[in-house]
């Protein structure tokens, strides 16, 4: 049975009143090998075989993105990739004669996905919801300002760029705080980490040290 929490969100009106919305307790990671034993366990199909067709189909959907595409698999939903700029790189400006960014000042920047409704509809019928005993434990308890951007900085070591759904997941930090102390973080000369692009398109990347 999964467990639920009712989350407070931030006052950005700044009403006074105290809103919540219900969110999964902790939703744990299946991994591949458990998710092609499970389909095996139902299906003719050896947990190998499934797995194997699971790994050329990511391989394929891959090809067929990078393409421009988008791949819709029926009863699961649509994934559709997006661009941004590469680090360290500025957004391109809309006036008449400014810098324009070429192929190579753009990547692949994630891929987005959407839902199907059969998808939606059979996890609804089949989830049994009890509340958590506890409350969901605020980030500014769990880590320090200066914990926080180690584990920014950690992250930014095997990525090439930081998004603000990325640091909530890496703080817990709700969507405005941790926008503005990524925002901190990259004006602040000294964090190590910098911005790159504006707006939706806004990322965070390392900063290079002198003489890199």
């Amino acid at each position: 049975m999964a467990k639920y929490i009712m989350e407070e969100m931030p006052d950005l009106q700044k009403t006074g009143k105290r809103i919540t919305y219900p969110k999964f307790a902790r939703i744990d990671n299946v991994p591949l090998k458990e998710l092609a034993k499970r389909v095996s366990d139902v299906s003719g199909f050896s947990a190998g075989d499934i797995e194997g067709v699971l790994l050329q189909t990511a391989i394929e959907m891959a090809y067929l993105m990078a393409q421009g595409s988008s791949v819709k698999i029926d009863g699961i939903g649509t994934f559709t990739p997006s661009l941004a700029l590469f680090r360290g790189k500025e957004r391109e400006g809309a006036e008449e004669g400014a810098t324009h960014r070429n192929a190579q000042s753009l990547v692949v920047g994630g891929v987005n996905f959407r839902a199907d409704r059969t998808l939606i509809r059979n996890v609804n019928e089949r989830c049994r919801l009890e509340r958590a005993p506890w409350k969901r434990q605020r980030s500014s308890q769990k880590f320090t300002p200066e914990q926080r951007l180690a584990l920014a900085l950690e992250f930014l070591d095997h990525h090439p760029f930081l998004t603000v759904s990325e640091y909530r997941r890496l703080t817990g930090l709700l969507q405005t705080a941790a926008t503005n102390e990524l925002k901190q973080w990259g004006y602040q000369p000294d964090s190590g980490i910098g911005i790159a692009g504006s707006g939706v398109h806004r990322v965070y990347i390392k900063k290079k040290k002198t003489g890199e």
